[in-house]
């Protein structure tokens, strides 16, 4: 087991290099944030608070990947899902390269393979600091061609009696029986009560911020992607909320222009691209 603690001011968390490089655990005032387990307890990271999306969100349809006009078959990393889902980064271990009282930085190095053909190098950085925990997640391509890539987290709220979302955004990709995205329709967002909210969607031209208030706690979400994956239903007590690059199954679009169109990112060999979230907390 490998377990970081990071403290400031009011916000104290709990990271998992082990585990996915995922978040354990987020309490403000000794509350949770998002979806918390004991020190050390987490075994599973679908049950983490916060997993990283990478080299891509969501699904990639029936685990095949169609690329610049050549099939990448890729693994079907899910029980119960046909389809390849969220990438790899979550089901692989991180190198800690940096650690102090209130920040770290993780590493991670994918040489290819059967369950993402393109090697590339990753980071993730954690800091505290004024009540709020700002994250960035960076990607090197390391393979000899130009490589789709997307990027995201995959945070899970507590969800209390008196929570509430609020966003903006432009459309909403409407969802197939089989999880994948069917038809892009015009959406100003959500503003409403989480209790009695079903929706599991990717949401486009979101504006970068969210407002989840509660009985406990005001929680402000900002990050410069542009889409949102919102999922919760009565029967959770969590609200998934979820900053990402590009929509579900972009990647296999038709073509790569569609793709990026989609918000999928080409990156050339050698060629970073990084993004950035942050979750800042106050009173109610």
């Amino acid at each position: 087991m490998n377990l970081i603690v990071l403290q400031s001011a009011d916000l104290r968390m709990q990271i998992r290099p082990d585990v996915g490089g995922c978040i354990e655990g987020l309490w403000w005032k000794g509350l949770a944030v998002l979806r918390s387990s004991t020190a050390g307890s987490l075994q599973n990271v679908r049950l983490s608070a916060c997993y990283p999306l990478i080299p891509f969100s969501n699904r990639v349809a029936h685990a095949k990947l169609v690329w610049n006009g050549t099939d990448h078959p890729l693994v079907k990393n899910f029980a119960g899902e046909e389809h390849s889902i969220h990438g790899i980064g979550w089901q692989r271990a991180w190198e800690v390269l940096e650690q102090s009282d209130d920040f770290c930085m993780l590493s991670l190095e994918h040489t290819g393979g059967a369950a993402w053909p393109f090697a590339f190098d990753a980071s993730q950085t954690f800091r505290l600091h004024d009540n709020a925990l700002e994250m960035t997640m960076s990607i090197t391509n390391q393979s000899s061609q130009a490589a789709p890539v997307g990027l995201g987290w995959h945070p899970y709220f507590v969800k209390r009696a008196a929570s509430r979302i609020a966003f903006e955004a432009s459309g909403i990709w409407q969802m197939s029986a089989e999880k994948l995205p069917t038809d892009l329709h015009p959406s100003t967002g959500l503003k409403q009560d989480c209790a009695s909210l079903d929706v599991d969607n990717c949401f486009e031209g979101w504006s970068g911020e969210v407002a989840l208030h509660d009985e406990a706690m005001q929680i402000q979400i900002s990050s410069d992607m542009r889409r949102l994956v919102v999922f919760t239903n009565a029967d959770k007590d969590f609200v998934a909320i979820e900053p990402v690059s590009h929509a579900n199954n972009a990647m296999n679009a038709g073509n790569p222009k569609e793709s990026e169109t989609r918000g999928v990112v080409t990156l050339e060999p050698g060629q970073s691209w990084q993004v950035s979230m942050q979750i800042a907390v106050s009173a109610p």
